[in-house]
């Protein structure tokens, strides 16, 4: 469990901050290596179920905290603190996270319900789970859009679990589109396999957790993720389309190859 670390250090900065007592910088530490292809999102024929206009993202978020703020200078002890994490095991599980599009962040999923998912082995799934990610992407992209916040990692070359990118630079921090896409997820594959509903929720915070590990974004634009996530997912039970493939996926799941996932 990564949180209490997080959360403690985070803590521990911001009352040095406030003190006038700020660590010297660690080392700057070039990131690992990453496989590329997990980087961006292949291009896809998949849609999402929701209109544009079906949830209204920046009236549920409002802005997110300013720098100077508590809250705001929180976020930022938390990006200091947890750069120690890099080269840790929970370091590389935050890059394994940062795929959803390739298998890795599936693989939470898949070894918290105990059955396999993947594009040949549960189709149905696998398609119903990518067309929420776009509804993520859908519903978080004006509020990214109209707020603009810079990424906690640029302008500070201290590790990244990621490579760096030139999209970074303009693409909003707020709110996290990867945390909302892993608590989606969680939601979804709770209702898949409501019998292992704990393990898919905790799969579903351990993602999101893994965008701050990484230092690509704050906690608060976790959380942003997560709430406007539990709405859209609570949006996506009026369309018609989503429960019919909702309920396939879940005849699917059911008969899926069981997985057995080492600790």
């Amino acid at each position: 469990m990564i949180r209490p670390l997080i959360f403690a250090a985070a803590l521990a900065l911001a009352a040095c901050a406030a003190s006038g007592r700020v660590s010297a910088p660690p080392p700057t530490v070039a990131a690992a290596p990453v496989d590329p292809s997990i980087v961006s999102p292949p291009k896809t024929d998949l849609k999402g179920y929701l209109r544009p206009d079906a949830l209204d993202g920046l009236a549920i978020l409002g802005p997110p905290p300013d720098p100077d703020t508590p809250r705001g200078q929180a976020d930022r002890a938390t990006y200091l603190a947890t750069r120690a994490l890099a080269g840790t095991p929970r370091w590389e599980a935050a890059k394994r996270d940062n795929d959803l599009w390739y298998g890795g962040a599936m693989r939470r999923y898949a070894c918290a319900v105990g059955r396999e998912i993947t594009e040949t082995a549960t189709p149905l799934t696998w398609k119903l789970l990518h067309r929420v990610e776009i509804d993520v992407v859908t519903v978080g992209s004006p509020a990214k859009r109209r707020f603009n916040r810079v990424r906690p990692l640029i302008g500070d070359d201290r590790p990244v679990c990621v490579p760096r990118e030139d999209w970074m630079k303009t693409n909003g921090s707020y709110p996290s589109g990867h945390a909302g896409t892993g608590w989606a997820w969680g939601l979804v594959v709770a209702e898949l396999a409501p019998e292992r509903a704990t393990a898919a929720i905790e799969a579903g915070r351990e993602v999101g957790d893994s965008r701050v590990v990484c230092g690509v974004h704050y906690p608060s634009d976790v959380e942003a993720g997560r709430t406007l996530a539990s709405a859209m997912v609570a949006r996506l039970h009026a369309e018609p389309a989503f429960q019919r493939d909702l309920a396939a996926a879940k005849r699917e799941l059911s008969r899926a190859k069981p997985l057995s996932c080492r600790a």
